[in-house]
């Protein structure tokens, strides 16, 4: 369970079955979550939501957008917001020169949801 049970999480994945595995699992572990299927879902949840704690972002997206084109925006509206890719892909996201993607954890599929508790423990501490 986190710490602070109103931390909220933004997830921004394509494919519905991770979707709900994350949207479930985050669920019961005390994080309010949000949801995106695309960069346009995504920026319309950053441009209406005060307060996000988190987002999680897969790389490839449907539309030719990345999460790294959904984070950079997001990170220069609210600095404290957290990222963490997800992709299957992970080596494009190392590879993009963005200056989050060398500093947020990427987590290549598939992973445990172990990995990724741990992972946003460590950010939201």
């Amino acid at each position: 369970m986190s710490v602070d049970a109103q931390d909220v999480v933004l997830i921004v994945e394509d494919e519905p079955l991770i979707m709900m595995l994350l949207s479930d699992y985050l669920s019961g572990e005390g994080y309010r979550v949000l949801q995106a299927e695309n960069g346009e879902q995504a920026f319309e949840i950053l441009a209406s939501r005060p307060h996000l704690d988190l987002m999680i972002t897969d790389y490839r997206l449907p539309g030719g957008i990345s999460g790294v084109m959904i984070a950079e925006p997001a990170v220069k509206l609210r600095p404290d917001l957290k990222v963490i890719f997800i992709s299957g892909y992970p080596a494009e996201i190392a590879e993009s020169g963005s200056p989050i993607a060398a500093r947020a954890p990427i987590l290549a599929k598939p992973f445990t949801m172990e990995t990724l508790h741990s992972q946003i423990e460590r950010l939201l501490a």
